[in-house]
């Protein structure tokens, strides 16, 4: 899913890790990201095929679903890197208060929500969506 709800590239690796902004910005972490530099960037890579698709089926559920809260272009169109950030950080951090998950592990939360849900498309969006639009960037302090 290059080019959508993750904010990615056009040019970016298939296998990149569709919750890199959110690992990047150290609001979560996960046991699949391989991180590698490119240059002077850090990019973050998932090493399997199957948590990268189920973790592309929820960044695209949630933004289908937090579309309207959080006035997101449709789907296929790029975000701003705030709305981004809005979407993978908030929304990881509602379905851990959801599923009253310890860590923050992004493959951890999805296997235990398709645990508990058998789908993702199950998921209690109507809970989901206000903790996620509810999120916001810590403030920077000034130096």
């Amino acid at each position: 899913m290059p080019g959508t709800e993750a904010g990615a590239g056009c040019c970016e690796d298939p296998m990149a890790c569709v919750f890199a902004k959110a690992l990047l910005a150290r609001h979560a972490q996960c046991s699949l990201a391989q991180r590698q530099q490119h240059a002077e960037r850090t990019l973050l890579n998932c090493t399997s095929p199957v948590a990268r698709t189920n973790c592309g089926l929820l960044a695209a559920l949630l933004h289908e679903r937090a579309r309207f809260a959080l006035r997101l272009a449709p789907a296929g169109r790029p975000l701003m890197h705030a709305q981004a950030m809005r979407l993978q950080c908030g929304g990881l951090i509602a379905l851990r208060e959801h599923l009253q998950a310890e860590g923050a592990d992004v493959h951890g939360l999805v296997g235990l929500a398709h645990e508990r849900h058998i789908s993702l498309t199950e998921l209690p969006w109507d809970r989901l969506v206000p903790v996620l639009a509810a999120w916001q960037s810590p403030r920077r302090h000034p130096q």
